[in-house]
């Protein structure tokens, strides 16, 4: 939706209220943002029952590959997150926001769904081919 928004008019990287109707590039980005916290959020706490569970990275190769590649993912997720805030940032830094931040916008974005098609394939990889 973000995408969506920045694509139309450069003005409605803005947008206003609580009414996701209402919402430009940076409200659909926040959101995109407090979902990425909650899945590193996740991530960590899965970490946390793994390792109580005696699950380390030195315990088999099953899981130096779990937490290897999720480890890494978790980063990209990570990075995903701070490009997200800084466009955020940016389009709210301007006064009038142009086509350089719907274009940042779009950018960030393909990097962003890039990570997530990344996960399907650890998803599937990891939980169901064990």
């Amino acid at each position: 939706m973000a995408v969506f928004k920045a694509e139309e008019d450069p003005i409605k990287l803005r947008g206003y209220g609580l009414n996701p109707k209402n919402w430009g590039a940076a409200e659909w980005y926040m959101l995109s943002v407090l979902l990425g916290i909650l899945f590193i959020a996740g991530q960590t706490y899965e970490y946390a029952v793994l390792v109580s569970e005696g699950i380390t990275f030195s315990s088999d190769p099953w899981a130096s590959v779990f937490f290897l590649t999720t480890g890494f993912h978790g980063l990209h997720v990570i990075g995903g997150i701070i490009a997200m805030l800084f466009v955020v940032g940016r389009i709210y830094a301007t006064k009038v926001p142009s086509h350089k931040e719907a274009t940042t916008a779009i950018v960030v974005s393909y990097y962003w769904h890039f990570v997530d098609v990344v996960w399907i394939g650890l998803y599937f990889a990891i939980y169901w081919m064990r």
